[in-house]
């Protein structure tokens, strides 16, 4: 990949010059992308996630958007502290740097950070990884099979021993897909903390509480007793690997 920028005005974008060529705005519009018909639906969570019929192949489009207290002050904007510092800038980078050391994560396509005085909105087009379902999903609809629960022990075990911390690793967050890949996905906010990789490390099993919990809440729409053999193999995967 080869990582350029754009600049226009205010105006940000980081973008793969070898996917594009020449990136716009409107590559970043819902409205644009569906006037040309290319928009294709929409992911769950807070309803940031489009998926997109792009002429490279298939990808989502995320806009950043507040949840919790903060949106009730301002759902799309951030303090603006710097262009590099902005959360769609950092996570370009952050995607492609894991991509590039073979770590399992969507690769970035372009970034925007779009600045108003004191504060910014962003998003970030990204592939997508296409027949894959969420880890709540498959667990929801008691479609999690021994492999997927030890593929995806297997897969964090190898972004913390790589040192890499995600912020926000709960069931939405891992996908599986038909072959029993998985990847990790959403690392706004997330690092790599060179030098610090290991399972034994207490952000990084802070990380595995965050998921338990995670998926303790779908028990509600599942069989608890599935859950505790399935994490069994979770943990057991993500011990040895």
């Amino acid at each position: 990949m080869n990582t350029s920028i754009h600049k226009t005005g205010p105006q940000v974008i980081i973008y793969d010059s070898e996917c594009l060529q020449t990136p716009d705005l409107k590559l970043f519009e819902r409205q644009w992308w569906s006037e040309q018909g290319r928009l294709n639906g929409a992911l769950g969570g807070r309803g940031q996630a489009l998926l997109i019929d792009h002429e490279k192949g298939p990808m989502v489009l995320r806009q950043y958007l507040r949840g919790g207290w903060a949106a009730k002050f301002s759902r799309d904007r951030y303090f603006f502290t710097g262009f590099d510092q902005s959360r769609p800038l950092r996570e370009f980078r952050l995607l492609r740097d894991l991509a590039a050391a073979g770590l399992a994560v969507p690769e970035p396509v372009a970034a925007l950070c779009g600045r108003t005085g004191l504060v910014y909105r962003g998003a970030i087009l990204m592939r997508r990884i296409e027949k894959s379902r969420t880890l709540a999903e498959l667990f929801s609809s008691s479609e999690l099979r021994d492999s997927d629960w030890a593929a995806v022990g297997a897969c964090i075990a190898g972004f913390h021993r790589a040192g890499v911390l995600h912020a926000d690793l709960n069931a939405a967050n891992v996908l599986v897909n038909d072959e029993g890949q998985v990847h990790l996905v959403d690392f706004d906010r997330g690092r790599w903390m060179q030098g610090k990789g290991g399972i034994g490390i207490a952000p990084f099993a802070a990380n595995i509480s965050r998921l338990s919990r995670s998926m303790t809440k779908l028990v509600i729409n599942g069989d608890p007793t599935a859950l505790a053999r399935g994490w069994t193999l979770l943990l057991n995967a993500y011990r040895k690997s």
